[in-house]
Protein backbone atom coordinates (compact mmCIF):
# COMPACT_ATOMS: atom_id res chain seq x y z
CA UNK A 1 0.00 0.00 0.00
CA UNK A 2 1.24 3.23 -1.13
CA UNK A 3 2.12 5.67 2.49
CA UNK A 4 2.58 8.66 0.57
CA UNK A 5 0.04 11.01 2.25
CA UNK A 6 0.55 14.08 -0.37
CA UNK A 7 -2.41 14.88 -2.53
CA UNK A 8 -2.70 13.36 -6.20
CA UNK A 9 -4.20 15.08 -9.18
CA UNK A 10 -5.35 13.82 -12.61
CA UNK A 11 -4.85 16.71 -15.59
CA UNK A 12 -6.27 15.48 -18.72
CA UNK A 13 -4.38 16.03 -21.91
CA UNK A 14 -1.27 17.15 -20.22
CA UNK A 15 1.55 15.71 -22.78
CA UNK A 16 2.05 19.67 -23.80
CA UNK A 17 0.83 23.42 -23.44
CA UNK A 18 -0.96 24.12 -21.09
CA UNK A 19 -2.09 20.77 -19.62
CA UNK A 20 1.86 20.12 -19.30
CA UNK A 21 2.54 23.55 -17.38
CA UNK A 22 -0.45 22.41 -15.32
CA UNK A 23 0.79 19.53 -14.13
CA UNK A 24 4.19 21.06 -13.81
CA UNK A 25 2.92 23.73 -11.14
CA UNK A 26 0.80 21.49 -9.38
CA UNK A 27 3.54 19.29 -8.74
CA UNK A 28 5.36 22.12 -7.32
CA UNK A 29 2.58 22.80 -5.03
CA UNK A 30 2.87 19.15 -3.76
CA UNK A 31 0.76 16.82 -5.64
CA UNK A 32 1.75 13.43 -6.94
CA UNK A 33 0.72 13.42 -10.48
CA UNK A 34 -1.39 11.54 -13.38
CA UNK A 35 -0.37 13.00 -16.83
CA UNK A 36 -2.57 11.55 -18.73
CA UNK A 37 -2.82 11.37 -22.68
CA UNK A 38 -4.76 10.23 -25.64
CA UNK A 39 -2.06 9.63 -28.18
CA UNK A 40 1.36 11.82 -27.68
CA UNK A 41 3.05 9.10 -25.78
CA UNK A 42 7.05 10.59 -26.22
CA UNK A 43 5.46 14.18 -25.03
CA UNK A 44 3.73 12.43 -22.10
CA UNK A 45 7.14 10.89 -20.78
CA UNK A 46 9.22 13.51 -21.60
CA UNK A 47 6.66 15.90 -19.30
CA UNK A 48 7.19 12.62 -16.54
CA UNK A 49 10.90 12.60 -17.28
CA UNK A 50 11.58 16.39 -16.67
CA UNK A 51 8.96 16.24 -13.19
CA UNK A 52 11.28 13.18 -12.03
CA UNK A 53 14.32 14.79 -12.76
CA UNK A 54 13.07 17.91 -10.26
CA UNK A 55 11.76 15.25 -7.65
CA UNK A 56 8.39 14.81 -8.09
CA UNK A 57 6.25 12.07 -8.32
CA UNK A 58 4.70 11.38 -11.39
CA UNK A 59 2.92 8.77 -13.54
CA UNK A 60 1.47 8.68 -17.52
CA UNK A 61 -2.11 7.65 -17.72
CA UNK A 62 -3.16 6.79 -21.57
CA UNK A 63 -7.22 7.18 -22.21
CA UNK A 64 -9.52 8.60 -24.20
CA UNK A 65 -11.45 10.73 -22.11
CA UNK A 66 -14.54 9.92 -24.50
CA UNK A 67 -14.31 6.66 -23.59
CA UNK A 68 -16.26 5.65 -20.16
CA UNK A 69 -13.85 2.73 -19.85
CA UNK A 70 -11.06 4.15 -20.26
CA UNK A 71 -11.22 6.97 -17.72
CA UNK A 72 -12.61 4.34 -15.31
CA UNK A 73 -9.38 2.40 -15.70
CA UNK A 74 -7.48 6.04 -15.76
CA UNK A 75 -8.97 6.44 -12.13
CA UNK A 76 -7.96 2.58 -11.74
CA UNK A 77 -4.79 3.49 -12.50
CA UNK A 78 -4.39 6.21 -10.24
CA UNK A 79 -5.38 4.68 -6.84
CA UNK A 80 -3.21 1.74 -7.83
CA UNK A 81 -0.06 3.44 -8.23
CA UNK A 82 -0.75 6.81 -6.17
CA UNK A 83 -3.50 6.60 -3.94
CA UNK A 84 -7.02 8.19 -4.06
CA UNK A 85 -8.01 11.33 -6.03
CA UNK A 86 -7.99 14.24 -4.75
CA UNK A 87 -8.04 16.97 -7.79
CA UNK A 88 -9.25 16.30 -11.29
CA UNK A 89 -7.99 18.79 -13.62
CA UNK A 90 -10.34 18.38 -17.22
CA UNK A 91 -8.35 20.12 -19.45
CA UNK A 92 -8.18 17.73 -22.16
CA UNK A 93 -10.26 19.15 -25.59
CA UNK A 94 -10.34 19.32 -29.52
CA UNK A 95 -10.29 22.81 -31.38
CA UNK A 96 -10.76 22.97 -34.97
CA UNK A 97 -12.26 26.17 -36.46
CA UNK A 98 -14.44 26.35 -39.42
CA UNK A 99 -17.77 27.89 -40.57
CA UNK A 100 -21.01 25.97 -39.22
CA UNK A 101 -22.18 25.25 -42.80
CA UNK A 102 -18.88 23.13 -43.36
CA UNK A 103 -18.48 21.61 -40.39
CA UNK A 104 -18.67 17.99 -41.31
CA UNK A 105 -20.64 15.03 -39.25
CA UNK A 106 -17.41 13.37 -37.73
CA UNK A 107 -15.74 16.52 -36.40
CA UNK A 108 -19.06 17.43 -35.11
CA UNK A 109 -18.94 14.46 -33.42
CA UNK A 110 -15.51 14.39 -32.30
CA UNK A 111 -15.78 17.79 -31.16
CA UNK A 112 -18.85 16.96 -28.37
CA UNK A 113 -17.11 13.72 -27.37
CA UNK A 114 -14.19 15.04 -26.10
CA UNK A 115 -14.95 18.18 -24.82
CA UNK A 116 -18.54 17.02 -23.78
CA UNK A 117 -18.53 13.43 -23.12
CA UNK A 118 -15.37 13.26 -21.89
CA UNK A 119 -16.00 16.18 -19.25
CA UNK A 120 -19.30 13.96 -18.17
CA UNK A 121 -17.46 10.97 -18.40
CA UNK A 122 -14.35 12.45 -15.84
CA UNK A 123 -17.05 14.02 -13.35
CA UNK A 124 -19.18 11.29 -13.29
CA UNK A 125 -16.16 9.04 -12.40
CA UNK A 126 -14.81 11.61 -9.75
CA UNK A 127 -18.88 11.74 -8.38
CA UNK A 128 -17.92 8.59 -6.36
CA UNK A 129 -14.38 8.04 -6.49
CA UNK A 130 -12.58 11.78 -5.51
CA UNK A 131 -11.86 12.30 -2.03
CA UNK A 132 -14.18 14.67 -0.07
CA UNK A 133 -12.81 17.82 -0.01
CA UNK A 134 -11.96 17.72 -3.44
CA UNK A 135 -11.37 19.81 -6.09
CA UNK A 136 -12.43 20.13 -10.17
CA UNK A 137 -11.93 22.38 -12.77
CA UNK A 138 -13.06 22.30 -16.06
CA UNK A 139 -12.07 24.00 -19.13
CA UNK A 140 -14.70 26.48 -21.52
CA UNK A 141 -13.27 29.06 -23.66
CA UNK A 142 -13.30 33.43 -23.73
CA UNK A 143 -14.25 33.03 -26.93
CA UNK A 144 -17.86 31.45 -26.27
CA UNK A 145 -18.90 34.77 -24.99
CA UNK A 146 -17.62 36.57 -28.09
CA UNK A 147 -19.34 34.33 -30.75
CA UNK A 148 -16.35 34.47 -33.10
CA UNK A 149 -17.24 33.20 -36.57
CA UNK A 150 -15.96 29.70 -37.26
CA UNK A 151 -16.16 28.49 -32.94
CA UNK A 152 -19.75 27.63 -33.24
CA UNK A 153 -19.17 23.63 -32.67
CA UNK A 154 -16.14 24.39 -30.32
CA UNK A 155 -17.84 26.92 -28.21
CA UNK A 156 -21.56 24.66 -28.41
CA UNK A 157 -19.20 22.01 -26.92
CA UNK A 158 -17.92 24.46 -23.73
CA UNK A 159 -21.40 25.87 -23.36
CA UNK A 160 -22.25 22.27 -22.51
CA UNK A 161 -19.23 22.11 -19.83
CA UNK A 162 -19.89 25.59 -18.27
CA UNK A 163 -23.76 24.42 -17.82
CA UNK A 164 -22.54 20.47 -16.37
CA UNK A 165 -19.92 22.64 -14.02
CA UNK A 166 -22.60 24.67 -12.15
CA UNK A 167 -24.96 21.70 -11.17
CA UNK A 168 -22.52 19.40 -10.95
CA UNK A 169 -20.93 21.76 -7.81
CA UNK A 170 -24.19 21.51 -6.45
CA UNK A 171 -25.27 18.24 -6.96
CA UNK A 172 -21.98 17.54 -4.92
CA UNK A 173 -23.77 19.15 -1.88
CA UNK A 174 -22.47 17.32 1.22
CA UNK A 175 -18.76 16.28 -0.05
CA UNK A 176 -17.37 19.58 0.23
CA UNK A 177 -16.08 19.25 -3.68
CA UNK A 178 -15.37 22.15 -5.53
CA UNK A 179 -16.31 22.76 -9.01
CA UNK A 180 -14.95 25.62 -10.72
CA UNK A 181 -14.51 26.80 -14.52
CA UNK A 182 -11.17 28.45 -16.34
CA UNK A 183 -12.16 29.98 -19.58
CA UNK A 184 -8.93 31.05 -20.93
CA UNK A 185 -8.52 33.52 -24.09
CA UNK A 186 -6.10 33.39 -26.88
CA UNK A 187 -3.02 31.28 -25.43
CA UNK A 188 0.45 30.76 -26.93
CA UNK A 189 0.30 27.37 -27.53
CA UNK A 190 1.41 24.96 -30.80
CA UNK A 191 -2.63 24.17 -30.20
CA UNK A 192 -2.91 28.00 -30.63
CA UNK A 193 -0.59 28.85 -33.20
CA UNK A 194 -1.67 25.79 -35.75
CA UNK A 195 -3.51 27.07 -39.00
CA UNK A 196 -2.96 31.06 -38.14
CA UNK A 197 -1.08 33.70 -40.11
CA UNK A 198 1.08 35.77 -38.85
CA UNK A 199 -1.49 38.65 -38.91
CA UNK A 200 -4.43 36.84 -37.06
CA UNK A 201 -1.87 36.15 -34.01
CA UNK A 202 -0.98 39.66 -33.88
CA UNK A 203 -4.92 40.75 -34.05
CA UNK A 204 -5.62 37.93 -31.24
CA UNK A 205 -2.68 39.68 -29.39
CA UNK A 206 -4.11 43.02 -29.60
CA UNK A 207 -7.72 42.15 -28.15
CA UNK A 208 -6.76 42.66 -24.11
CA UNK A 209 -5.89 45.75 -23.01
CA UNK A 210 -2.55 44.04 -21.87
CA UNK A 211 -1.79 43.62 -25.25
CA UNK A 212 0.03 39.87 -25.50
CA UNK A 213 -1.55 36.59 -25.31
CA UNK A 214 -1.75 34.40 -22.23
CA UNK A 215 1.23 32.17 -21.74
CA UNK A 216 0.43 28.48 -20.36
CA UNK A 217 2.05 29.89 -16.83
CA UNK A 218 -0.55 32.63 -16.69
CA UNK A 219 -3.33 29.47 -16.81
CA UNK A 220 -1.20 27.01 -14.79
CA UNK A 221 -1.25 29.70 -11.68
CA UNK A 222 -5.11 30.12 -11.92
CA UNK A 223 -5.74 25.97 -11.51
CA UNK A 224 -3.54 26.37 -8.98
CA UNK A 225 -5.28 28.61 -6.78
CA UNK A 226 -8.64 27.28 -7.74
CA UNK A 227 -7.64 24.15 -6.12
CA UNK A 228 -5.74 25.80 -3.14
CA UNK A 229 -7.57 26.46 -0.11
CA UNK A 230 -6.95 29.92 -0.82
CA UNK A 231 -10.16 29.73 -2.63
CA UNK A 232 -12.08 27.72 -0.65
CA UNK A 233 -15.25 29.87 -0.88
CA UNK A 234 -15.19 29.85 -5.22
CA UNK A 235 -17.58 27.08 -6.01
CA UNK A 236 -19.62 26.46 -9.35
CA UNK A 237 -17.92 30.07 -10.90
CA UNK A 238 -16.51 30.64 -14.64
CA UNK A 239 -13.34 32.81 -14.37
CA UNK A 240 -12.47 34.67 -17.93
CA UNK A 241 -8.47 34.78 -18.33
CA UNK A 242 -8.30 36.58 -21.27
CA UNK A 243 -6.20 39.63 -20.07
CA UNK A 244 -9.44 41.99 -19.99
CA UNK A 245 -10.68 41.09 -23.85
CA UNK A 246 -14.43 40.60 -22.32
Amino acid sequence: MNQDTRPVAIVTGASRGIGAAIAQRLAEDGYRLVVNYASNEAEAHRVIATLRATGHTAIAVKADVSKADEVRAMFDAAERELGKVDVLVNNAGVLKTMPLAETSDELFAQTLGVNVQGTFNTLREAATRLNDGGRIVNFSITVLAMKLPGYAVYSASKAAVEAMSGVFAKELRGRRIRVNTVAPGPVATELFFSGKTKEQIDGFAKMPPIERLGEPGDIARIVSFLVSEESGWINGQVLRANGGTI
